[in-house]
């Protein structure tokens, strides 16, 4: 079953779930009207998501749906933000109420549970498309950044890295079809989890924060060069999951940080901040350190310094699309 542009934007989106007190006008006219608290910054995100780059061609919608939010959920989690409002213009081949109703379904899902509301966008037929911007708040001048780290300062991950990116090798190649582990990796790559509650509570106590989105390994070179300053990664303290050590090759740790689409942070804490990660809905584990020395450098247990091959994801080098 199809429908026209308008009846898919009447009965897909003009009602959803949350409707927020800081929105005087919403979907249905030429543009929205918004209303930002006093005293806080705007803060904006924009993520682009492509059939065959960003995810599989045969993706369930939900899942797509899911992740088109998170992602920009979890730009504003490395900012410190509380999310607000979103909109979204959609791409499709077809107008296809089956899968729109898949779509809207995890879109909407996650957005009841950060409280967002959809306040605009625009929908058009071609490829297989979506772009979603964010906008959020954070009280002025506590916005986390790229560019705080200083020496000292230890290095943090949320959860566990590497599973999205073992995840869609074995989702393309079927290695470990049916098995647990494989369903909890592209789980992790079809549905992930943006860490807002982390972001909110290191805001005045982190010295910086990313986004991991193209691997630990190239995202953690951004802060490093937006800071000045280098780190010491020990590669025995990478948190792993136990689906990751199942199913990984022996000593994959290579692949574990320069695989993309981890959505976790990193970040930079001070010494003496520890008691930010306490209470949180996810582990942080202290994988480093700052240094003052420039670069990233991986080490083992034993501190002896290793070579790293791959640096990360970059779509104009990437070679074989998902």
């Amino acid at each position: 079953m199809t429908c026209s542009e308008f009846d898919l934007i009447r009965h897909f989106f003009t009602e959803q779930p949350v409707q927020r007190a800081d929105v005087p006008l919403g979907i249905g006219d030429d543009a929205a009207l918004l209303a930002p608290p006093a005293g806080s910054s705007l803060v904006v995100s924009v993520d682009t998501l492509i059939a065959g780059v960003h995810f599989p061609l045969d993706t369930a919608a939900r899942a797509v749906g899911h992740k088109a939010l998170a992602v920009n959920l979890s730009d504003l989690a490395a900012m410190g933000a509380e999310p607000a409002w979103a909109t979204l213009a959609l791409t499709l081949p077809t107008a296809d109420m089956s899968w729109l109703t898949g779509f809207t379904q995890g879109f909407f899902d996650l957005a009841s549970e950060h409280d967002v509301q959809l306040v605009g966008g625009d929908t058009t037929r071609g490829p297989l498309s979506i772009t979603v911007q964010i906008t959020g708040f954070v009280p002025q001048g506590q916005a986390l950044m790229r560019s705080g780290a200083q020496p000292g300062d230890g290095v943090f991950f949320t959860g566990t890295v590497g599973d999205a990116g073992l995840g869609l090798r074995l989702y393309q190649h079927r290695v470990g079809a049916n098995s647990d582990a494989m369903t909890n990796l592209i789980q992790r790559l079809e549905f992930p989890v943006p860490r807002i509650a982390v972001g909110l509570a290191l805001r005045g106590r982190a010295s910086s924060a990313i986004d991991v989105s193209d691997g630990l390994a190239a995202d953690l070179a951004h802060v490093l060069t937006a800071s000045g300053v280098g780190a010491d990664i020990r590669i025995d303290q990478l948190p792993l999951s136990l689906a990751y050590r199942s199913l990984a090759p022996e000593e994959d740790w290579q692949a574990a940080v320069s695989a993309g689409d981890d959505y976790e942070l990193c970040f930079t804490l001070p010494a003496g901040q520890a008691a930010a990660l306490a209470g949180l809905d996810c582990a942080c584990t202290r994988i480093g350190e700052i240094s003052a020395s420039p670069g990233l450098r991986w080490r083992d247990a034993n501190a002896q310094q290793l070579t790293l091959s791959n640096a990360g994801f970059d779509h104009f080098t990437a070679g074989k699309q998902p």
